[in-house]
């Protein structure tokens, strides 16, 4: 063989590959159970049908062009606010506003047929996910208004416990916290969110909580944004037994890609990197009275350090391929935590690099069926099984 008919085929090759990737990314169904952009419009005052490439992770033109077919936007508040509820519904009306002005491009839905049908039209379906069940402000009637306007699932706890669910973050800080779990008023809110067809979500929530939902629970639930205890050893993250019992309960676990989350080393280099400018965090944090915009303020003033803190692009690949080994192809998925992170992975910069994830997939010899189950497939399942009765 002549050395420029070999040059030929292994262009052809590289070529047939990708287009493989992209093919496959295009067919496919992709849902993502966590974006924090709502956040971000209180924050900063800005709508996500703007060029917000160097504002944000995410933009309607960016969702598109990463292949965003379903997007769950979080609702999420920190529990310091006098009337979360209230909170919570001013970050859906944003969301509304947007969809108002932009319904050739984004739609509100609630089912997996309304799903279907507004990815036939080639639009993005929208669905909202709670984070933090102190929104609620201990009210089903709340809750059942919240399911009105579009949530569909809602993570029990964020990192502040409710009076009747604990956190991780908590469980690990303080004792008064240590082992508590569900009260009979949180089954009572699992039960509530079983009838609703609201998932129940996981993520944020201690050990005893997670095993009180799943004794509670008659739907299959999810980890909206979480990602391997063993991997990367932190509270957030699920330990073996946890995801066995997910799979087990006919559940999935969408994988957070917070570099904090997925590298075992990122934790120090980032406290080192913290302390390092510690002086610059207070003032910006005087400046803004916020720690969440002072810190991503520090991230974007000092961006050439905070790029090294980000994790290995491999890496998010290897947590994905743990619970696929662990208990199968049919219990991942992609909860990606954008626009609430500030060191995603390395090469993932924005949810425009969604394809780099198939393209992965596919060099390590996953099926265009398998691909399709992590990216979106299994999420649907879940998500259907909890709207039946």
């Amino acid at each position: 063989m002549s050395s420029k008919l070999f040059l030929l085929m292994i262009l052809w090759t590289a070529t047939a590959k990708a287009q493989s990737y992209q093919d496959i990314h295009k067919k496919a169904i992709l849902i993502d159970t966590h974006n924090d952009f709502l956040t971000k419009v209180m924050e900063y005052n800005i709508s996500l049908d703007t060029d917000l490439r160097g504002k944000a992770q995410s933009d309607l033109t960016r969702f598109k062009v990463g292949g965003v077919d379903v997007q769950f936007f979080s609702v999420w508040s920190d529990g310091k606010q006098i009337k979360p509820f209230a909170f919570a519904n001013r970050e859906i009306d944003s969301l509304d506003a947007v969809i108002k002005r932009n319904p050739d491009k984004i739609v509100k839905v609630g089912t997996v047929k309304e799903i279907l049908k507004i990815i036939q039209q080639q639009k993005i379906a929208a669905l909202i996910g709670l984070e933090g069940g102190h929104q609620i402000e201990n009210s089903l009637e709340n809750l059942d208004s919240l399911y009105k306007r579009g949530t569909r699932y809602m993570t029990l706890t964020w990192n502040n416990s409710t009076d009747w669910a604990t956190s991780a973050f908590d469980d690990n800080r303080a004792a008064a916290f240590k082992g508590r779990g569900l009260s009979e008023f949180g089954k009572k809110v699992v039960r509530h969110m079983n009838e609703l067809g609201m998932m129940v979500d996981i993520s944020h929530v201690n050990e005893k909580t997670f095993w009180d939902v799943l004794e509670t629970t008659t739907k299959p639930i999810i980890a909206s944004h979480s990602s391997v205890y063993a991997l990367c050893p932190v509270p957030r993250n699920l330990k073996d037994e946890q995801i066995k019992a997910i799979a087990k309960n006919k559940g999935v676990i969408q994988i957070n890609f917070n570099s904090g989350f997925i590298d075992s080393t990122e934790n120090i280099k980032e406290l080192r990197f913290l302390a390092s400018h510690q002086a610059a965090y207070d003032s910006l944090q005087r400046a803004t009275k916020s720690e969440y915009i002072a810190e991503e303020m520090l991230y974007t003033n000092y961006k050439n350090e905070s790029d090294n803190l980000r994790a290995p692009f491999s890496v998010l690949i290897q947590h994905i391929e743990y619970v696929i080994k662990l208990v199968g192809i049919d219990y991942v998925g992609i909860g990606s935590d954008f626009d609430g992170i500030v060191v995603p992975p390395q090469q993932l910069d924005d949810v425009s690099t969604y394809p780099l994830i198939t393209k992965a997939l596919v060099a390590k010899g996953y099926s265009q069926k398998d691909i399709h189950k992590i990216l979106g497939g299994n999420l649907l399942r879940v998500l259907k099984a909890n709207e039946s009765n």
